[in-house]
């Protein structure tokens, strides 16, 4: 699966099913490889949805390629940050597959609408990922073009982004380009915590009403910083769409396949004319919720243990190995390439300009504005008044 090719096919030769139930002792998640690299042929979501994937080997190998880079760029960059090179990070450690399987999932004319978080996504959507680190560098306010590549903005603000997402899919359909199979979707990325936020529960009510084509995916990594997801829900997140009179889905977050077949599966659904789904990636955060949080204040190590025989690219390369797709010259291939991305990636972070604090004032309005011409020369005086002093 080509790097920047979202709507990749997923016709092909199929690996040998390893088994047709899924083997997790749960029947409300979706899952179609193991933690064990156990290939499932197919399984039968809650609803009766019949779930399943046909990639080529070629295929296979391309989104295991994408896991490891994503994992790479995104442990280069909280590196970077603890060497003072950015001012904050926000690590995806441990949600590579939600993340890639969705991003896969997407096709071309799709659009989505990211968090902070979303790196591996918008690295499936073919953008530079030296962009992000530009952000939380304080060199610009992140430079990507989200018309050109179909990926909003990265927003801070925890649940904003699902109000946005909703009004752009009501729209999609105001525009008529829903009711086919080149119809446009949209999908929303927040996390567990932001359910507890009124924006998403009003996103959920007008996407719902309105049939909006939006998928709403949930990446619940088990913790909305340092609260458990037991301060959120007491019923599995998934089953709070019934509520709003739309699908609700949960699938293991650490398996790529499964996330791609229920991702593409609701993402269709919407650009059919059939409204929303909410899919709850249920995973988990290995590292830190951002580069100034510590996680041992709040969780325990035998837990993270029991998450990492959970990793969802030890998942993918056992599956590689075990069917005989891809041996140690791939393997070591793929690790050398992340590798030298990553150097890249670092090298040009460091050759980043520092700006003039005063250009934090530049595109903010297309046209300029009187008031914050005025702002702009207060601060100018204010910041030029230390020059030559002691402070």
């Amino acid at each position: 699966m080509a790097k920047g090719d979202p709507g990749a096919s997923t016709r092909g030769r199929r690996a040998a099913p390893r088994s047709k139930k899924a083997v997790t002792g749960d029947p409300e998640l979706v899952q179609l490889l193991t933690p064990a690299g156990a290939r499932i042929d197919s399984v039968t979501g809650p609803d009766g949805t019949e779930y399943r994937v046909d990639f080529t080997d070629e295929e296979y190998r391309g989104l295991y390629r994408d896991l490891v880079l994503v994992r790479k760029l995104d442990a280069e960059a909280t590196a970077l940050q603890r060497q003072g090179e950015l001012g904050l990070w926000a690590s995806l450690l441990g949600q590579e597959a939600a993340q890639v399987g969705s991003g896969r999932a997407l096709r071309a004319q799709d659009m989505a609408f990211p968090t902070y978080r979303e790196h591996g996504v918008l690295y499936c959507r073919g953008i530079d990922p030296i962009m992000p680190l530009g952000l939380f560098r304080g060199v610009d306010q992140g430079g990507w073009d989200p018309n050109e590549f179909k990926f909003n903005m990265y927003t801070i603000v925890i649940g904003a982004q699902t109000l946005h997402a909703t009004g752009y899919a009501m729209g999609v359909t105001m525009d008529g380009k829903t009711g086919g199979e080149d119809g446009e979707a949209v999908i929303a990325y927040f996390g567990d915590g932001a359910t507890s936020q009124g924006d998403v529960n009003e996103s959920f009510v007008w996407a719902s009403v309105f049939n909006a084509p939006l998928v709403f995916f949930c990446q619940n990594n088990q913790y909305a910083i340092s609260e458990p997801l037991e301060r959120q829900t007491r019923v599995p997140l998934y089953r709070r769409a019934a509520g709003f009179g739309f699908p609700g889905i949960r699938v293991d977050g650490n398996d790529v396949l499964a996330t791609y077949a229920v991702t593409r599966h609701a993402l269709d659904n919407a650009r059919h004319g059939q409204g929303p789904t909410l899919i709850e990636a249920y995973t988990y955060r290995m590292g830190a919720h951002t580069t100034s949080d510590d996680p041992t204040r709040y969780r325990i190590a035998s837990e993270v243990e029991a998450w990492q025989a959970k990793d969802p690219i030890a998942r993918m390369k056992a599956f590689l190995d075990q069917e005989k797709i891809a041996d140690s010259g791939f393997f070591a291939e793929v690790d050398e390439q992340a590798r030298q991305e990553a150097i890249d990636l670092r090298e040009r972070v460091l050759a980043m300009p520092n700006p003039e604090p005063v250009t934090m004032f530049d595109n903010v309005y297309p046209n300029g504005s009187p008031l914050l011409d005025e702002q702009r020369a207060q601060f100018s005086k204010y910041f030029d008044s230390f020059e030559g002093s002691a402070h």
